[in-house]
């Protein structure tokens, strides 16, 4: 029985919590944008309580030949779900065609179970065998071919059928839990090898590629049939046909035996066919059999013994390295994979099979109406939503991965344009119902604001826009499927088709907006009204344009937004590109002057179009620092009138808030001025009745630039600066207004923003060759694609200057010249010009993009160069670059740095992977409780946040299944709490499933991944598995080491954790090699008065003091205690603590000295006082790898939790007013003596 609260709105809307006050007005928003609300669920009243019931039972199944077995059912499930269970299962998986029977009546296969009458605790389910169809035949092919090659990597490195990669059971040998505990009784320190491997030590400069793929023993092909494929005999004559003959397969055993058989209605058996001569006639003996894989176990000793092998190996793997992920995610590394015959696949290749239709009826989907119409289901509780939400998210990767297919049919031209009379580039495409343009200026649409350049950063915005609206998710407004996917250099976009839109002209279309970029312009009430709704989430403001008649026309979005009524009598709107206001830091404007913050950085820049938009994350946070500007402004109002009350003066007037920012300098100075904050908060929630209180808002909403009077509500008019539009004249003041507040967030950006992020230079430099091998590729025709891709290659990272390139002498040389055609597909340029870039040409174009693009300065005409001045790892860049562009190469090792040939050939280039863009359709009631349960667990109530985030996770399965990125964070917070409650066990087998999700779902060497092995790392040790934890920080290392390269401050934090794990299993040398780097990293980013430096000395200092080397512990312990002394002061703990190892470390000092002076002067007969040199505990090494994981340990007595519940409120208050009492070098050391906080960057 599971208890789920969805919190009421009536609380909400009296609830101004700091930050989220001016969104808590409307309830679709508040349940949108309720942010890290941790109210969810306290006053019952409030709360609408929905029960869901899932009280399993379990019922028995009875399959033929196989004993009754018990099975755990929840009434909710359908029966389908229990067929999907049998078809897993090792005993009955090679059944497809049956039928589920209670008492003799068949059950439906979609009926819930507690729809079905007689259904219940200890039922008997028969498993009934039924005739097949040729459709259920096939589908009996194809799953026995997915048993057969459910071991087999091939799909995850082809990228096929939502197949991925992971190797996290190589480093474990799955003996996480209590089964490693089983193994390995005794001291383990004995086992353990603790080398690592030689190219992951500090200051390594070998960056091998081969180990990022370990040898899976698993994979070793356990081969069971030679051949397995469709007969050439197929389909069956008309007279076989009324025999029953469905279809007919051919099979090579692995002893050689070359068998015909016939599916039939009753099942397979053997015919007399051969290659050449047809006879459908049982062979004799023929075995008839319902399963096809009890026929060939009859036939193929070999194939019977494999199998069941085979089936017990399938079943023992981690139901997460095997379910399908929701979006297909591509691996840019492979071995060279043998192509072996599959029916399956050629079948799946030439039968233009467009997505699942086998499963469908009516063969190809019409998705604009499933995308439409899971958006109309019902959403009043929480099983609607979650019903609703699941449909959403279904269609929505099954849109995306139908799309992604079209868009590479397109390109590799298996697609007829809908006007192929027209040049490749205006060519545009209809496939399985999904329509296709390319990113080209088309028609000179674009050609103000950059022709090609614009063109192609459209697509992205409007999809931008498309997932904000689709998060909004007003009802009675539609947005339209939308897919980007770049492919061989070229951007194709992929939308579902608004009905009736092909048969007319937009012209006739259009009813709402404009589709001149505002020259003609046009408005709708209907529309109105239902953009009104998006209005205030989406911080658009109303306004009026003038039209070419000069009227003025009301608008609530931007002007290229198009309203557009379906025949199915939707309001559709697309053209999304502009939701966002402009980053006029990139559109120079004609008398127009940026604020300083801007000017003094270079801005505004001249950039190659003139789309640049703002983030939604950067409006939120511009909105939301205004917000703050203005609590502090109607704060201090308050509390000057309070001190003119005293003097009986009259109020501060207006004039002095011209400038929000002002703001700034006095709130420093003045005390209680908490109180006021808090007294503004009750004025700003009241009705404005009192008139002082009414003008204490008033002004502060001048200040911060709100479009009301009485409330704080920022809105920006996207249309401001663009080219074509008009403002009326009775608008100009608010004109002025909304210009001055887009040159503030323009300021705002590179004032505040900016300056906390670090730049990329890889990334710079890998964004840059992007762009050149855009252009590069859209003129290599396909048969010399991967020449053309490996020269690009050796050109960019090859060390070898001479990359001259072969041309494919053809395989095939062609008899005769072939004529130039005009009209050829988008992918099929047949230029060479490709083949004469050179080096130092490329590299000449990578710096003038970086200028031109970034504005940046690379003094670097070679790759060498790059990598001697940004000590950046060319295998780094590679990686960048194959995952930017969709290359997939040869797992090898290559030698980038040799004179004398190049580093790639084209045998290394595999494959050409598309890059997809697509919406993520959320589960917005799971996010809310996993919200609130972080936020309970950062005000330190562990079992309550444990709860909610169990819940989420129930929520999350419900929506997404069993894989997705949230799913994995969700695990990750779980194994954290089940953790510092003292649960390894469970800790260890929820970080396990998170590490597995996160190689699955993100990528084998995501940053993401590389720390969900550090905390299994962590949990593996607390739980005496030390050779596991040091197997999985390795991993750990060398993953760094290959995205990032050693010099970054995230490797800090793990050389810290490997140096203590070995100085636990005291390999002292070792252990300050890595404990030594981290003490650089740290001081180098964090300066050298950082806790972080100091916490680092103490480390060091520790293993010295195990090697019983005084001298240099002393060294260390004394700077660790100096930046704790200058930092904390005297009284402080940590500066105690330090003081107090400095005196223990003096005395051991001391008495060695003492030892030594001894054995000098009295020799060999010298009484030796004992030394304590001792290994350092497990539980001291656990309780610093705490410390530096950002964990601690909750004291759990009552006072002690009192204490830390109100230390927890006091530092959160002093947060909201964005200030702090204690020194500047606030680090999350200082906190995290008090309550376990998630520091390990929960990036995400």
């Amino acid at each position: 029985m599971s208890m789920v609260f969805s919190p009421g709105h009536s609380a909400e809307a009296a609830m101004v919590n700091g930050d989220s006050a001016h969104e808590h007005t409307e309830e679709a928003e508040s349940k949108e944008e309720r942010n890290g609300e941790a109210d969810a669920g306290e006053d019952s009243n409030e709360q609408e309580v929905i029960v869901i019931q899932d009280t399993g039972f379990t019922v028995k199944i009875q399959a033929p030949g196989t004993d009754p077995f018990d099975l755990q059912v929840s009434p909710q499930e359908m029966v389908q779900e229990i067929h999907q269970v049998l078809m897993d299962r090792e005993d009955t998986c090679h059944r497809t065609c049956f039928s589920l029977q209670l008492d003799g009546n068949v059950l439906d296969n979609f009926a819930e179970l507690k729809s079905i009458e007689g259904l219940q605790e200890g039922s008997l389910l028969k498993v009934v065998e039924e005739p097949y169809t040729v459709r259920e035949a096939r589908i009996h092919v194809r799953h026995i071919r997915d048993l057969l090659k459910s071991l087999d990597p091939s799909d995850a490195y082809n990228g096929v059928d939502c197949n991925s990669l992971s190797f996290l059971s190589v480093f474990t040998d799955g003996d996480l839990g209590d089964s490693g505990k089983r193994k390995k009784k005794g001291n383990e320190l004995d086992q353990i090898d603790c080398t690592p491997p030689e190219h992951i030590l500090p200051g390594s400069k070998d960056r091998p590629l081969v180990p990022l793929q370990p040898q899976n023993k698993d994979w070793k092909p356990m081969q069971c049939l030679k051949v397995l494929t469709m007969s050439g005999w197929n389909p069956p004559p008309g007279n076989r046909k009324m025999h029953g003959d469905l279809m007919y397969l051919y099979i090579v055993t692995v002893e050689e035996r070359h068998i015909s058989l016939t599916a039939s209605t009753r099942g397979f058996y053997l015919n007399q066919s051969t290659t050449y001569t047809f006879n459908p006639k049982p062979a004799n003996p023929s075995f008839l059999s319902h399963s096809l894989v009890e026929l060939l176990s009859q036939i193929s000793p070999a194939f019977k013994k494999n199998f069941t092998a085979l089936q017990k190996k399938r079943v023992q793997r981690h139901p997460f390295e095997r379910i399908a992920t929701p979006f297909q995610v591509y691996s840019w590394t492979a071995p060279q994979v043998d192509h072996a015959m599959d029916c399956v696949r050629a079948e799946d290749a030439y039968t233009s099979r467009l997505g699942y239709e086998e499963h469908i009826p009516g063969q190809t989907r019409d998705w604009n109406e499933e995308l439409q119409t899971t958006r109309e289901l019902p959403r009043k509780n929480l099983p609607e939503r979650l019903l609703r939400e699941r449909a959403i998210f279904k269609v929505h990767s099954d849109f995306a991965a139908a799309a992604t297919r079209g868009a590479m049919a397109v390109i590799d031209g298996n697609v007829m344009a809908i006007n192929p009379g027209e040049e490749t580039r205006m060519q545009m495409f209809i496939w399985n119902n999904i329509f296709f343009s390319l990113g080209f200026d088309v028609r000179d649409h674009y050609r103000e604001l950059g022709g090609d350049a614009a063109a192609h950063a459209a697509p992205t915005n409007d999809l931008n826009g498309v997932r904000a609206y689709g998060a909004v998710d007003v009802e009675g407004l539609y947005t339209l499927g939308t897919v980007v996917v770049d492919y061989r250099g070229y951007r194709v976009t992929a939308q579902s088709i608004i009905p009736g839109i092909l048969e007319r002209e937009q012209e006739q279309s259009v009813i709402y907006g404009s589709i001149d970029f505002g020259k003609t312009v046009v408005s709708h009430n209907k529309y109105l009204e239902l953009l009104d709704n998006t209005s205030r989430p989406l911080k658009v403001q109303r306004h009026g344009v003038l039209n070419e008649k000069s009227e003025t026309v009301e608008l609530c979005s931007s002007v290229e937004c198009k309203g557009i009524i379906g025949n199915d009598g939707r309001h559709y709107i697309l053209d999304l590109l502009r939701t966002f206001p402009p980053d006029l830091n990139f559109l120079p404007v004609d008398g127009e002057e940026l604020p300083p913050e801007s000017q003094r950085q270079g801005f505004p820049r001249q950039h190659r179009h003139r789309l640049a938009c703002l983030r939604q994350e950067l409006i939120e946070a511009f909105v939301e620092h205004r917000y703050l500007l203005f609590m502090k402004m109607a704060a201090l109002q308050l509390m000057q009138q309070k001190a003119n009350k005293d003097a009986n003066t009259t109020d501060m007037p207006n004039g002095e808030y011209k400038s929000p920012l002002e703001g700034k300098e006095l709130e420093e100075s003045i005390p209680g001025l908490a109180q006021a904050k808090e007294l503004a908060e009750t004025l700003v929630a009241e009705d404005g009745s009192d008139p002082k209180s009414r003008e204490v808002v008033l002004n502060a909403c001048k200040a911060v630039g709100s479009i009301s009077n009485s409330s704080f509500d920022i809105r920006f008019n996207p249309d401001i600066f663009s080219p074509g539009v008009r403002f009326p004249e009775e608008s100009a003041d608010d004109i002025l207004k909304q210009k001055q507040l887009l040159k503030d967030t323009a300021a705002f950006l590179v004032s505040c923003q900016i300056p906390s992020l670090r730049i990329g230079i890889s990334e710079l430099i890998t964004r840059c060759a992007k762009h050149i091998f855009k252009t590069y590729l859209q003129g290599v025709e396909l048969s010399a694609l991967s020449a053309a891709v490996s020269h690009f290659l050796n050109c960019f990272l090859s060390s070898f200057s001479d990359s001259v390139t072969h041309l494919p002498l053809d395989e095939l040389v062609s008899r005769r010249k072939s004529r130039k055609r005009r009209n050829r597909v988008p992918g099929s340029g047949d230029n060479t010009a490709w083949a004469s870039l050179t080096p130092s040409e490329l590299w000449k174009n990578i710096t003038s993009e970086a200028m031109s693009y970034y504005h940046f300065t690379l003094e670097c005409e070679s790759v060498d160069q790059v990598v001697e001045k940004y000590g950046l790892p060319k295998i780094t860049l590679l990686r960048e670059i194959a995952i930017k562009t969709g290359i997939q190469i040869l797992i090898k090792e290559y030698n980038f740095d040799s004179r004398h040939k190049p580093a790639f050939t084209e045998e290394d280039i595999l494959n050409i992977f598309p890059v997809v863009k697509h919406v993520n359709p959320k589960a917005s009631d799971a996010f809310h409780f996993f919200q609130s349960g972080q936020a309970k667990v950062q005000q330190g109530f562990l079992k309550e946040g444990c709860e909610l985030i169990n819940e989420a996770l129930n929520l999350f399965n419900n929506v997404y299944g069993a894989m997705h990125v949230e799913i994995c964070a969700c695990l990750r917070l779980l194994a954290r709490l089940n953790y510092i409650m003292g649960d390894h066990a469970e800790a260890l087998g929820n970080q396990q499933k998170a590490v597995l999700m996160s190689e699955r779902v993100l990528g084998i060497e995501h940053p993401n991944t590389i720390q969900e092995y550090m905390h299994l790392a962590l949990y593996c040790f607390a739980n005496g598995q030390l050779s596991t934890a040091l197997k999985l920080l390795y991993r750990a290392r060398y993953l760094m080491l290959l995205v990032c390269a050693e010099d970054h401050p995230e490797m800090a934090l793990l050389d810290s954790n490997i140096g203590l794990v070995l100085h636990g299993v005291m390999e002292y040398d070792l252990s300050l090699r890595f404990l030594e780097n981290a003490l650089t990293i740290n001081t180098k980013y964090h300066g050298p008065r950082s806790l972080k430096v100091a916490l680092s000395h103490h480390l060091v200092a520790r293993v010295y003091e195990s090697k019983a080397e005084f001298r240099s512990a002393l060294q260390h312990e004394k700077e660790g205690y100096t930046i704790y002394k200058n930092q904390m002061g005297e009284a402080h703990e940590k500066t105690k603590e330090s003081s107090e190892y400095l005196k223990y470390l003096t005395q051991q000092a001391v008495a060695l000295q003492r030892t030594m002076n001894e054995i000098y002067k009295n020799g060999s007969n010298a009484s030796i006082m004992p030394l304590k040199f001792t290994a350092p505990s497990m539980a001291s090494v656990l309780e610093q790898l705490n410390i530096i994981n950002g964990i601690i340990f909750i004291p759990l007595s009552q006072k002690d939790l009192e204490n830390l519940k109100a230390e927890v409120q006091r530092r959160q208050q002093l947060q909201e007013l964005g200030k702090s009492e204690e020194p500047v070098e606030e680090s999350p050391l200082e906190l995290e003596d008090k309550i376990p906080v998630d520091y390990a960057g929960e990036h995400q």
